[in-house]
């Protein structure tokens, strides 16, 4: 168990937080949780990947709190509690919600090596769009739950306004990875001045570093499929961003200027340094 656990967290972070400095969580409060419960998801799902008797069946993961939930159907309950095992391996997980089904007629799939690499990048892929909702200054506070399959995202729960509905969708169509977005999300009006004035009070209490405004600047660039974010510099002085380097189109600025200005934390964003390449 102990061999299956370390391979399966190297195997989830390994690619998606190699940006993304723990250290910098530390001061985030929340948001750092949350961040955190998307690792421990991914490192569930890749868990169950790994494993011969669990591979062949859809498990969907949830974890809260400290709380795995996991639901879907399994063949037998030896498979079941296997799966609660597995997932209690996971650093962090201190309570599995077993919530699976046992159904002997059940037809697993067969395993291949793009079955499996499916599954990985559907892991990374929900762990990346909630990271990027967290860190939008605009979707930072909206309760939204995040599945995917086979590049195929669904976004499901609540936003204040249309238009934080719409960002959502639009962030997550933006992921490198992401083929569809079917954006579920319902329109709670009902609680806008409520989050405005919670968002508000968060913001003026916060104190966000530039380094961890640079690190998510950064990580945005680089998980987006229509940017090159390894030719894009990032330096952040007292909440300004100072983008360089070199887009391929007016497009791609504005892109990049949108999404570093989209940050929490970020006061204001000069790009006279992004050159659009000849």
């Amino acid at each position: 168990m102990h061999q299956l656990k370390t391979l399966a967290l190297a195997t989830a972070t390994a690619g998606l937080f190699a940006f993304m400095p723990l250290a910098a969580y530390a001061e985030q409060g929340d948001l750092s949780s949350q961040l955190s419960e998307a690792r421990q998801e991914g490192s569930i799902w890749t868990a169950f990947a790994l494993n011969r008797h669990l591979s062949p069946f859809k498990i969907d993961v949830d974890v809260e709190n400290g709380s795995a939930l996991l639901t879907g159907s399994v063949e037998t309950a030896v498979e079941r509690d296997l799966a609660e095992q597995v997932a209690l391996g996971i650093e962090g997980v201190n309570k599995v919600d077993n919530q699976l089904q046992v159904d002997p007629k059940i037809e697993p799939t067969v395993s291949s090596g793009s079955t499996l690499a499916q599954r990985f990048d559907d892991a990374t892929l929900v762990a990346t769009v909630k990271s990027k909702l967290l860190w939008n200054s605009n979707t930072e506070g909206l309760d939204i739950k995040v599945i995917s399959e086979n590049g195929v995202v669904t976004l499901s729960g609540s936003a204040q306004t249309p238009a934080a509905k719409e960002l959502a969708g639009r962030l997550t169509a933006n992921t490198d990875g992401v083929r569809q977005v079917h954006n579920l999300l319902t329109v709670s009006a009902s609680d806008t001045n409520a989050a405005k004035a919670q968002h508000a009070a968060t913001d003026a209490g916060a104190a966000i570093s530039d380094t961890w405004i640079t690190s998510k600047v950064k990580s945005s660039l680089l998980y987006s499929r229509n940017l090159d974010g390894l030719n894009i510099s990032v330096a952040t002085k007292a909440g300004q961003v100072t983008l360089g380097g070199s887009v391929l189109s007016k497009a791609e600025k504005q892109l990049a200027i949108e999404t570093a200005r989209n940050i929490r934390g970020v006061r204001a964003v000069e790009a006279a340094g992004l050159n659009i390449a000849d």
